[in-house]
């Protein structure tokens, strides 16, 4: 089968599966605080229950995602996360007490660190330029199926009937449900999706003909030409203006050393005792420890007599500090350093910051939501779910628009827009929802707008802080990267419900924490703005041709 046929059917499954995360959660909310209070559950049972399914998929999202990074299996981890969810969902089902129902949320939530092996599938499988499209059209799939989600509980709450010794009901019936649509994506992952080879792969095979067939013709031209002319006048010293090929390696940065099998690079070449100019008949990379100093640099055994040369001055740096550490070289202390180097960096902390704050904000507002549309509206299960699929349109209506503003404007822009609208949703929550003044219907209005409000912003940051976070990070950890990132995530929505359902009567408090963090996110975001874009990345060829115009150094 074609390469882009699978990429995608690939592709398509990986909708479905953030579409059934999204139907899962939307099924389950509305219902789960009649649910608990059937069994008996105290107030505080509705926090720990919704905390317990991302206490579960903050721990299992790392792990999954360097489990993703070291093999590239995505696909046998999406089939063993999913077993988690049948599970899980199965324990929904059956409902027998209040702790089994919190354990089956924590079963469930280990199949959603499948999620942080996605999210590094397709940073190693996509283009920058069309990562954020993606991305937006993968978590509008997401939002689909929490707009289906309260559709479909008009009907489950229609069940009312036995299964053996099983009681299915409006609130046992969205477990069974999922347990089937679960078991379903397993057929769905084993016939339609394919582990796709990264993208710097497909690159590097694109590239590996024309390099070979370019390598010939330079060495030809090399050898009869700038190559033996650099022998000549470098003589004894051995040492050339150019980078110049060995036995058993290349050159690294501006020059290198070449061996008995060396061919010459660029304007000089090594002569004398190492050889005449031959051409570049062995790679540009190879294995030099022995002349291998820094990054962009080789440590030669006699240093060459100054003579300076105006084309070196003017060639491009590399800054090493966003690429990964080479394999194999190092102990445990630098493969620790260089995780620190990697998520302790500034851009990447704002990220952090900009993903735990609207998560946190999230989750504690859909917390206290069923309880507030209980005591001011008398709301029940079929208005909840009515509020929620609206909901669901609002948010799919603001990822299409994301997705049509990414190819125009860089992302820390749509981050900014976001950040505006969150700010806006607080205050206006802070001045009306904490305290409802007025009739039944102004309340509702107030309610209405300040719900609005507070999902309107969230597309932008949710699409904006993730596509740049995996452009920032390394393509060769993505999953650990997403996967810590996706903790980050869990733990707010671990620390939003319990903050929310234990501050239901103390609306000023609950609110007033939620502006403080967007504050400080503001501050943050406004001194970090410079370094929030993505690092530009340039094409080897392009390197090449580049070092071509500046005197013929091969890089």
């Amino acid at each position: 089968m074609e390469l882009k046929r699978k990429k995608k059917m690939t592709y398509f499954t990986i909708g479905l599966i953030f579409l059934l995360s999204g139907m899962e959660y939307a099924v389950i909310l509305p219902t789960i605080w009649r649910y608990l209070q059937t069994l008996g559950a105290a107030p505080y049972f509705l926090g720990l229950g919704l905390s317990a399914f991302s206490l579960s998929g903050l721990l299992s999202g790392p792990l999954f995602g360097h489990w993703s990074d070291k093999t590239h299996a995505t696909k046998k981890i999406i089939l063993f996360a999913n077993l988690f969810e049948i599970v899980g969902n199965f324990m929904y089902f059956m409902g027998y007490s209040k702790w089994l129902l919190i354990s089956s949320r924590l079963v469930a939530g280990v199949g959603t660190g499948a999620g942080s092996s996605i999210f590094g599938f397709m940073g190693r499988c996509t283009a920058h330029e069309d990562r954020s499209t993606v991305f937006a059209s993968v978590m509008a799939c997401r939002q689909i199926g929490l707009m289906i989600g309260p559709v479909l509980n008009l009907f489950l709450r229609l069940c009312d009937f036995k299964l053996g010794p099983f009681v299915v009901n409006k609130y046992t019936a969205p477990g069974l449900f999922m347990c089937f649509m679960w078991t379903l994506l397993q057929l769905v992952v084993v016939f339609m999706f394919w582990d796709l080879p990264p993208l710097e792969e497909l690159v590097g095979e694109g590239a590996a003909g024309a390099e070979r067939a370019g390598t010939v013709e330079e060495g030809a031209v090399g050898g009869a030409g700038e190559g033996a002319v650099g022998g000549d006048e470098a003589g004894a010293e051995g040492v050339g203006e150019g980078a110049v090929g060995g036995a058993e390696g290349g050159a690294w940065g501006e020059g290198a050393v070449g061996g008995a099998e060396g061919g010459a690079c660029g304007e000089g070449a090594v002569g004398g005792a190492w050889g005449e100019g031959a051409g570049e008949g062995k790679p540009l990379l190879g294995q030099r420890p022995d002349i291998l100093g820094s990054y962009g640099s080789v440590v030669t055994p006699d240093p060459p007599r100054s003579t300076a040369n105006p084309a070196k001055s003017n060639l491009p740096h590399v800054s090493p500090t966003h690429s990964p550490p080479l394999e194999g070289v190092g102990d445990s202390s630098s493969a620790s350093f260089s995780m620190s180097r990697e998520f302790l960096r500034e851009e990447v902390v704002v990220l952090f910051t900009a993903h735990f704050v609207i998560l946190f904000n999230q989750t504690a507002l859909e917390t206290v939501v069923t309880p507030l549309t209980q005591q001011y509206f008398n709301f029940g299960e079929l208005e909840n779910s009515i509020i929620y699929c609206i909901c669901s349109v609002e948010v799919i209506t603001g990822f299409l628009f994301v997705h049509w503003l990414c190819r125009r404007t860089t992302e820390r822009v749509v981050l900014a827009v976001g950040l505006i609208l969150c700010h806006i949703s607080c205050v206006w929550c802070l001045i009306f929802l904490a305290n409802p003044q007025g009739n039944f219907s102004w309340q509702l209005a107030e309610f209405i707008i300040g719900v609005f409000l507070q999902i309107s912003g969230l597309p932008f940051v949710a699409v904006a802080q993730v596509c740049l976070f995996s452009k920032i990070t390394s393509v060769k950890s993505q999953g650990l990267s997403q996967g810590v990132r996706r903790s980050v995530g869990g733990l707010a929505t671990i620390l939003g419900p319990l903050w929310g359902g234990g501050l239901t009567g103390h609306m000023y408090i609950m609110l007033g924490l939620m502006m403080a963090l967007l504050a400080l996110f503001a501050i943050m975001f406004s001194f970090s703005y410079p370094r929030l874009v993505a690092p530009t990345v340039v094409d080897h060829a392009d390197c090449l041709e580049e070092c071509d115009k500046c005197g013929g150094l091969r890089v």
